[in-house]
């Protein structure tokens, strides 16, 4: 919501600055008031300095999306969507140093809406990219911290990232797992951390106590900037560091 994508503008110009940052990568779909994307919305983190959108549950909740992902490249659905969905699943970017990266969006099932194998999916996406480039990122969109860690294993060594989403807790733990990949369970939330995952306290306690429907809207507390950095060698693909990032407006105005 409005928090997330304040912060991003501010932050995000700073950091890609201070950490000589090549590429960004950002998923947009709780950027509409908690609930999707808006070509409005999408056009001012580009602006921002974000270079390509991933997404996930939320990526059809405004109507206009499905019109904007066909209009924008960079905006992507989780390939593991059935073929004749609006939208692809990956995309090849060419970073502001001229290095060409290559980057997958992919759903869970595991208390998920039901989509086609994001195992097998994957890995026909990975063939793709390959022809083009070694470094390939994986945004692995889950609910289960088990899917997401065993989704790791199975890209070690034939990605250079794997970044999880969705559960809007950032996770502690980032590694570089044996096969040269990258991989962090969930890279965590940009918005209202005083909330309870980005919404308001109130209404979701309502709903928790008393079990009655409430309306949820997003929170305006605290706004951290939720991110890693991920660095690696573009021959071989292979990650060789990842950094966890949590940044408040005071620790950018305080530098």
């Amino acid at each position: 919501g409005k928090p997330g994508r304040k912060i991003l503008g501010k932050a995000l110009p700073f950091l890609i600055q201070r950490h000589n940052i090549d590429l960004v990568i950002a998923n947009a779909e709780n950027m509409a008031a908690g609930r999707g994307i808006t070509a409005k919305l999408g056009a001012t983190i580009l602006q921002n300095g974000v270079d390509v959108m991933t997404s996930g549950n939320h990526i059809w909740d405004q109507r206009e999306a499905i019109d904007y992902i066909d209009s924008e490249p960079r905006l992507l659905r989780p390939a593991n969507f059935p073929p004749s969905v609006p939208g692809n699943g990956h995309y090849i970017a060419t970073s502001s140093s001229g290095q060409v990266a290559g980057i997958i969006n992919i759903m869970g099932r595991v208390f998920m809406v039901p989509l086609d194998n994001p195992f097998e999916i994957v890995l026909e996406e990975i063939e793709q990219i390959r022809k083009k480039t070694n470094v390939i990122v994986v945004d692995f969109h889950a609910e289960a911290t088990s899917e997401k860690i065993a989704m790791g294993w199975h890209l070690d060594g034939h990605i250079t990232a794997i970044v999880g989403t969705h559960t809007h807790v950032q996770t502690a733990d980032e590694q570089i797992l044996p096969g040269g990949t990258a991989y962090i369970t969930d890279v965590g939330m940009t918005g209202p951390h005083d909330s309870i995952i980005g919404v308001q306290k109130e209404s979701v306690l309502s709903r928790f106590v008393n079990s009655m429907p409430s309306r949820f809207e997003p929170a305006t507390g605290r706004p951290l900037l939720n991110a890693v950095i991920i660095t690696a060698d573009e021959n071989t693909g292979k990650a060789t560091a990842i950094e966890r990032l949590r940044v408040s407006a005071s620790d950018i105005d305080t530098i």
